[in-house]
């Protein structure tokens, strides 16, 4: 029995053991490393390219490729880690399958997003002023070359008025007209670089848009952020990632409206029921829509993006071409603009030390409808009965009508073209030193050439020069002015080369360090800036032998065989040279990233004010209290995010006067009889001021940033007074006084209170359908709380002077305290009369049919919007996806002077009228007054775009995807105005007055493609 039971234990024993042999043997192959492959895509089924796999616990790392694929080492019970920004980390764990499909949800962005402010970027949830930022994918699509429309309705607060003109940027407002001297647009900042023209940059290049509102985000950038800041972010590489991409579009536009003017049948029944005839000069049995014949009937537009970016460990690339042509609908108006743009990043010293070159140049051609406001009202106001062509083929004129021109004819005749180069370059240095500091230094160089040249045609020595009158955009001190004596005998031209520099140096030191529960960063930089301006020439010429020279040969003119006709050399301001120097810094602190405070001063001098002002100081500060992250918030399942903002700071504004504003300055003023000869005679133009100074903008801010319901809906609301004081304005005071009896000195204030509000909202996130929503919507009044200043204190200014017919120093607008900025002040209509003629209230209350021009007049409406609002809906049906933008302004009016002159209908045997002018009779000489009879709501609302797409992934080796889609823009807009478009022009000091002078609104359709590789 023991030898037995030894023999079964030896047995035993031997079995137990190759069985460990045997499990270790299986163990060590399954341990053994392999290749795991696998695809990373987001909640959506979309690749995510570049997605980072790490094996957890060792050096182990992967990035997906542009087709979100990727192929790593690992082995069975490893674990894998992906990470990409904007996502959840995600830890998967590895079995014995070869291939993962990994989706990552989307991160908590309206957070966690880094934001760019100036000298730096953050965190949302560490901001404690306003900021609102657009994606690129947010911006609105269209045939768009100019970065204001891009915005339009995307930004609380944020007012953008645009016209159909392809050369004329969009009016950008934000949170008011801040000032009568210029209300301009934000102060613009693109990659870095100070004051860059945004028309250095394509459309497509664009990543990000951050717009800082308030004082507290803006005040660092000083005297030049009065209007706000845009900060401009483009697209770069990514290291280990390839990527080429192409995107184009081709459009075609058509009018979206039209002035119901009356045609031939229309016009001669007028006439005929009103006991009037035409000129046999004028009828001759036509019927002629004159505005169609200045107009194109189709427009074509077309751009075409080309982009390659990378990178390699130790750096990035991003290259791109970008060619844009539209056609406007005016037959001569168009643009062609090529850009092209580079950006380098090298990194050196374990990635310490960082290199960044950005180079862009932007060649554009606009070719400008001759003389555009007056063709536009030359072609309203034009007789139907009359023809384009005479029978021979030569343009049909009757002269004998003042002011009376053939807008075929005109041009016809004329050339107009501005060739633009815009070179934009910088080079930044970033590097780390110990104890947490980063220097930077960044040098940019923007040099802006504008060639301009025009022609007018020997076909113009026939117009009388005694009243031949532009058509000026109305504004204070701007009236009608004859340029008859433009066009000189034999063709006339002009030609001039100018050219703006801009050298920039900015240095920072940067500290970011972390001690416990104390976060603190905090900047201390230098800028210097070399501005000069109108650097170049002017000239002109007349008596061509031909007109094919245009205005390419001026040698060819024999101006000087002209009695009087005097060489046009350019304004005397045109060239301008002025340095500014800045000194800046800012601190932010937070505790357990609860309680947040932002300080900010900048310290700047500039050559423009005067020798006692040259510096001012701009402060700024901002507090922020996270309440979610209090004790007593964290058992609540509500508020995913809670944040509470209050700001106060300072910005300055020297917009819009030039470098020798606050100087004695002389202009040519002739010649005079000396011994013999004729000298030159020169006459002081303005008087000095020595204590010229920037204009003060104060802004208080209170905001509340807020996520609910596991961030299906989030948003902002932020309430602001903003205060202007020390206007810059021009005075006209007695030459005994002051030479040349004109000074520019600092007075009279204006306030702007608002409230904004912003809401994102995301009803339906399923995994094969998503609807997300996004509203804006803001409120301003405007107000001029003074206009006292050292020179005076005028009880209101009266401007905005059409010169419709009759109607002398019949102005739209005053400046008035305790009104807005384009308040309208005019006659009041009280009808007709028992005779039929159009009567008028006095001041006294009683009627009258001769109203007193400025003694009758009433306020009557405001030309500012109360809210503005833009509405964005995107639907997501697995690759189909469908954009539908709504956009529209609320209680503000329009001054529609061009329906009050085309209602003369005193003048309807010689010029056309509307039709809404038809029950008016020919014998009232009052019925186109400016009153309120032509004041009208001005309120719409606008579907501004809808886009349908289609994404095709990976439909061919190598093609990481193609997305094609459809794209409408302004497809219907519901308003009340009865003008062509209820858009009217919100910048300048002169808004909401459509007078003659606007450029036709175009509805356009889309088809575009965009391919990854």
């Amino acid at each position: 029995m023991r030898s037995s039971l030894n023999f079964n234990k030896s047995t035993w024993l031997r079995l137990l053991l190759l069985l460990c042999l045997i499990n270790l043997s299986v163990t060590s192959f399954a341990q053994t490393d392999s290749r795991i492959t696998g695809l990373v895509v987001d909640n959506k089924g979309m690749s995510i390219p570049g997605a980072t796999v790490v094996v957890k616990g060792t050096t182990k790392s992967a990035s997906a490729g542009i087709d979100g694929k990727f192929s790593v080492v690992a082995k069975a019970g490893d674990v894998l880690v992906f990470t990409s920004v904007g996502y959840t980390t995600k830890e998967v764990a590895v079995t014995t399958e070869k291939y993962y499909k990994v989706t990552l949800a989307e991160a908590n962005t309206a957070i966690n997003e880094v934001v760019v402010v100036g000298y730096g970027t953050a965190t949302r949830k560490t901001l404690s002023s306003s900021i609102t930022s657009v994606k690129a994918e947010d911006l609105n699509k269209g045939a768009i070359a100019d970065v204001g429309q891009l915005l339009q309705g995307k930004v609380a607060g944020l007012n953008v008025t645009a016209s159909g003109d392809p050369n004329k940027p969009a009016a950008v407002i934000l949170r008011g007209a801040s000032t009568v001297n210029m209300p301009g647009a934000p102060y613009y900042v693109i990659d870095g670089v100070p004051g860059a023209e945004i028309s250095a940059i394509a459309p497509s290049d664009i990543a990000t848009i951050d717009v800082l509102k308030d004082a507290a985000a803006t005040a660092i950038y000083g005297n030049r952020a009065a209007s706000g800041v845009i900060m401009i972010t483009t697209k770069r590489g990514k290291k280990g990632v390839t990527q080429a991409t192409y995107s184009g579009y081709f459009g075609t536009e058509k009018v979206s409206n039209t002035l119901d003017l009356m045609n031939a049948d229309q016009l001669r029944s007028f006439i005929t029921a009103n006991s009037s005839a035409f000129s046999p000069n004028d009828d001759k049995g036509a019927n002629t829509d004159w505005m169609k014949a200045i107009e194109r009937s189709t427009a074509y537009s077309h751009n075409h993006n080309l982009s390659l970016s990378g990178g390699t460990e130790h750096s990035t690339y991003s290259a791109s071409l970008n060619y844009f042509k539209k056609q406007g609908i005016l037959t001569e108006s168009s643009l062609e603009r090529v850009i092209g743009r580079l950006n380098l990043e090298q990194y050196a010293l374990n990635d310490n030390l960082k290199f960044s070159l950005n180079v862009s140049n932007s060649s554009s051609n606009s070719i400008n409808e001759p003389l555009q406001n007056v063709v536009l009202l030359q072609a309203a106001k034009h007789s139907p009965v009359s023809p384009l062509y005479n029978t021979d083929g030569s343009y049909f004129e009757n002269l004998n009508n003042t002011g009376y021109f053939n807008p075929l004819a005109i041009v016809g005749n004329a050339q107009d073209e501005t060739k633009l180069n815009i070179l934009l370059g910088s080079f930044n240095t970033q590097l780390k030193l110990p104890f947490n500091f980063t220097y930077n230094v960044n040098l940019s160089y923007q040099r802006t050439t504008s060639a301009h040249g025009e022609y007018y045609g020997s076909y113009f020595s026939k117009y009388p020069t005694s009243n031949f009158y532009n058509n000026p955009d109305p504004a204070i001190g701007v009236a009608h002015t004859l340029i008859g004596s433009l066009f000189g005998a034999n063709g006339s031209a002009i030609r001039s080369n100018l050219e703006n520099t801009t050298k920039t140096l900015e240095t920072f030191l940067s500290w970011k360090k972390q001690l416990g529960n104390h976060n603190i960063e905090a900047v201390l930089g230098y800028a210097y800036q070399d501005n000069s301006l109108g650097d170049g020439f002017k000239a002109s010429s007349t008596n061509f032998p031909t007109d094919y020279t245009g205005y390419s040969n001026l040698s060819l003119g024999n101006p000087y065989a002209i009695a009087n006709y005097r060489i046009n050399v350019g304004d005397d301001l045109t060239y301008s040279k002025y340095l500014m120097i800045s000194d800046f810094a800012r601190l932010n602190y937070s505790y357990k990233d609860k309680y947040l405070f932002q300080g900010s001063i900048r310290r700047d001098g500039s050559s423009i004010f005067g020798a006692n002002n040259h510096w001012g100081y701009f402060p700024s500060v901002g507090l922020a209290w996270r309440i979610t992250q209090e004790d007593f918030m964290k058992n609540q399942t509500l508020f995913s995010d809670l944040k509470l903002r209050a700001s106060y700071g300072e910005t300055g504004n020297s917009a819009g006067i030039n470098a020798y504003t606050g100087q004695l300055f002389y202009v040519a003023a002739g010649t005079y009889y000396n011994n013999g000869v004729q000298a030159s005679a020169y006459t002081p133009f303005q008087g000095s001021n020595p204590d010229l100074k920037w204009e003060k903008i104060a802004t208080k801010n209170i905001g509340i940033d807020f996520s609910i319901l596991n961030n299906k809906l989030s948003g902002s609301v932020d309430i602001y007074d903003k205060n202007t004081t020390g206007m810059l304005f021009r005075y006209s005071v007695p030459p005994a006084l002051v030479p040349g009896g004109s000074i520019t000195a600092n007075g009279g204030s204006i306030n702007n209170r608002g409230i904004e509000v912003t809401l994102n909202v995301s009803p339906v996130n399923a995994k094969d359908f998503t609807w997300s929503s996004n509203i804006s919507m803001a409120y301003n009044k405007n107000k001029i709380t003074s206009l006292k200043g050292i020179y005076g204190n005028p009880d209101s200014v009266r401007y905005s002077d059409p010169e419709g017919p009759g109607q002398t120093n019949a102005t739209l607008q005053l400046l008035k305290v305790g009104y807005p900025i384009g308040q309208f002040f005019t006659l009041k209509y009280a009808g007709k009369d028992a005779t039929g003629n159009s009567q008028f209230y006095k001041k006294d209350g009683t009627t009258t049919t001769a109203p007193g021009i400025g003694t009758d007049y009433f306020y009557l409406g405001n030309a500012q919007p109360s809210v503005i609002m833009g509405w964005n809906n995107t639907f997501r049906y697995k690759n189909l996806d469908l954009n539908v933008f709504i956009r529209g302004t609320f209680g503000n009016k329009i001054f529609n002077a061009t329906r009050a002159d085309l209602s003369y209908t005193a003048g309807a045997a010689t010029s056309n009228i509307l039709n809404s002018a038809a029950n008016d009779k020919i014998s009232d000489t009052r019925n186109s007054y400016y009153s309120d009879r032509y004041i009208e709501n001005g309120s719409y609302a606008r579907l501004d775009n809808a886009t349908l797409g289609y994404n095709f992934k990976a439909p061919f080796k190598n093609v990481s995807n193609i997305r094609v889609y459809t794209s409408v823009n302004n497809l219907f807009t519901i308003t009340g105005y009865k003008g062509i478009d209820p858009e009217i022009n919100q910048g300048g000091v002169a808004p909401g007055i459509d007078y003659n002078n606007f450029y036709p609104k175009t509805r356009t359709f889309l088809f575009g493609v965009n391919v990854s590789f």
